[in-house]
């Protein structure tokens, strides 16, 4: 549940991409194809790529067609090009969702989003309509167990702006979306490995979801989430294990 510190959530989020590797091939393959065109093809001088790569390496994304991919995109290679593009809505309960898409096919992805949320019970809004009460920002998720006080002091001297300790023992650093690399480096070296590394946008507030409610909106997400062309999904719902 990208944006929520709760663990179970958080564990149930990688679980899910756990069980769609070829979903999150896909997924990296197009981030790598956009940061690659938007910002050069060599790693050193574009953070995006590098974090693209980093993903890359986590769902065991072979080197051979990261390299493919890049030259795609950077025109050493023929290939399809991808625009980036970002929906709005509301879920159940009035919940906010924010959809990341990358498409070689507006038309085609806007059909798909909209009727993805008119048929789960969702309203798909305007641009706008749903961002302002999202942080675009740096974040760091720890498991229960971590170090709190020694996190903190590592985090903070390296530029992050907040650390967040959960109900459930979770910690949660946040930071600004140009420090992101920083506070990564300097958290690993201290020892610290996060279980969710990423820049996300993070909600403000958050709404609780239960019962039917909860299962409805975990549906509109699911489905939304596989749509072929679906990058990430943002939204402040609580919902309820």
């Amino acid at each position: 549940m990208a944006g929520h510190s709760k663990w179970a959530n958080i564990q149930h989020r990688k679980g899910r991409q756990d069980e769609k590797r070829g979903k999150a091939w896909t997924r990296v393959i197009r981030e790598i194809m956009v940061a690659a065109r938007l910002g050069g093809g060599d790693p050193a001088a574009n953070p995006r790529l590098r974090l693209a790569i980093e993903k890359a390496k986590a769902v065991n994304l072979p080197v051979d067609t990261v390299k493919r991919n890049i030259d795609k995109a950077t025109g050493n290679l023929e290939g399809v090009s991808y625009e980036e593009i970002r929906y709005e809505g509301y879920g159940i309960g009035g919940a906010a969702i924010i959809v990341d898409c990358m498409t070689d096919n507006r038309v085609r992805t806007v059909a798909e989003v909209r009727h993805a949320f008119s048929k789960y019970g969702g309203n798909m809004g305007t641009e706008g309509s749903v961002a302002f009460q999202f942080k675009h920002c740096g974040q760091f998720v720890f498991e229960p167990g971590t170090p709190e006080d020694k996190l903190m002091e590592v985090a903070l001297d390296a530029g992050a702006e907040d650390v967040i300790t959960g109900d459930d023992g979770s910690i949660e650093v946040l930071c600004a979306v140009p420090d992101f690399e920083a506070v990564k480096t300097a958290l690993e070296a201290a020892g610290f490995k996060p279980a969710v590394a990423e820049v996300t946008m993070r909600p403000e507030n958050t709404i609780e979801l239960s019962g039917e409610d909860a299962a409805r909106m975990q549906k509109l997400l699911d489905v939304i989430e596989d749509l072929d062309d679906t990058q990430d999904v943002f939204h402040n719902a609580q919902i309820a294990e």
